[in-house]
């Protein structure tokens, strides 16, 4: 289990994402659609079109993450 830092927030994304994204990709999604910095420290949630698989993005401080 990953513990997170108290301050850090979880930011879903509407709609639905392209599952096929890597870690560019969603960190572009951030940038561009949510408006915020990928390697802030925040939790960025998407999900797939059916609904059925979701993909997080989080930078640790040393690099980026995704489940």
């Amino acid at each position: 289990m990953i513990g997170l830092p108290a301050h850090t927030r979880v930011w879903i994304a509407a709609g639905h994402t392209d599952m096929r994204k890597g870690f560019n990709g969603l960190a572009a999604l951030v940038q561009t659609t949510l408006a915020d910095n990928p390697y802030s420290g925040h939790v960025f949630v998407f999900r797939g079109r059916r609904g059925d698989i979701l993909k997080v993005l989080w930078f640790d401080g040393h690099g980026l993450f995704t489940a």
